[in-house]
């Protein structure tokens, strides 16, 4: 069962915790799921049949207030979520609203989402689209989670290119796109070292980044296929706030600012412990 998701459970657990790869040995088998109620994070756990104890062995997925389910990846000291983050209710159980109208969502000042082209079969693959708005409440992420600041930003980036994740192997300059960047969906491009080119060659970090395009300010979808656009938490002027993107004809990760009543994706990440 090693690897395979399956619904998970609540369950009591009071053996030991260790935090190695998955066990090897065949004496072990699946036991379940035991929820870490501080993180909200679901950990994976098996039995030793020979030495009957129990270990946790690996830090697998994160459940949101709606029941949606998102794959974790460690890199560096940080932990982020693989998937765009796709609720629609805060942490407290209070709906987002979901803004279709063209006019409405241009004159926004208040929390709201949507899906690319307002179009629910997105979700699976790009997640949700949400104002700046929606995460200046604090009221989005799982206990123990949090939508990045440009701190956070700017500790994966050094991480990633300081620990040779550049597509060149160098530890100089920003060349880190193709490790971020999941391995489909991404429009192709000819030039080496861009996220297009050469997919299979992508996602050396595991954050597996989709282009999941965005909605401006005035309501129009654009650049699904070529853009990946992620907040942060960080306000850039009164009325704007700093967001990092990924393209298919770069190889870099890129800070920019936009306007609070865009539609970006967001990727949630905690300190790893």
């Amino acid at each position: 069962m090693e690897g395979t998701l399956i619904e998970p459970q609540t369950v009591e657990y009071g053996g030991k915790i260790t935090t190695p790869a998955p066990p090897t040995r065949k004496s072990y088998i699946f036991a379940g799921w035991y929820r870490d109620t501080v993180y909200n994070t679901l950990w994976n756990f098996a039995t030793d049949t020979v030495n009957n104890d129990v270990t946790l062995y690996a830090k697998w997925v994160v459940m949101d207030i709606d029941g949606n389910i998102y794959k974790t990846v460690k890199i560096g000291n940080q932990v982020w979520m693989v998937e765009n983050f796709k609720a629609t209710r805060f942490n407290d159980g209070t709906s987002i609203s979901n803004v279709v109208d063209s006019g409405v969502w241009a004159g926004l000042t208040t929390p709201g989402y949507c899906w690319y082209n307002n179009d629910f079969n997105n979700i699976a693959t790009y997640g949700a689209l949400y104002n700046w708005y929606t995460i200046n409440t604090g009221k989005l992420a799982p206990a123990g989670w949090r939508v990045p600041d440009t701190t956070d930003w700017n500790t994966l980036q050094n991480y990633l290119i300081d620990n040779g994740y550049n597509w060149d192997g160098t530890t100089i300059g920003n060349k880190i796109g193709k490790s971020l960047a999941a391995k489909t969906n991404w429009q192709l491009s000819t030039t080496l070292g861009n996220v297009g080119n050469d997919l299979e060659t992508n996602n050396k970090s595991g954050f597996s980044a989709m282009p999941g395009g965005f909605r401006y300010s005035n309501s129009i979808f654009n650049n699904i296929g070529n853009f990946g656009f992620w907040w942060s938490t960080t306000e850039f002027f009164e009325s704007s706030a700093h967001y990092y993107y990924l393209n298919n004809y770069s190889g870099s990760l890129t800070k920019y600012n936009i306007e609070k009543n865009c539609g970006y994706s967001i990727r949630l990440l905690r300190d790893y412990y």
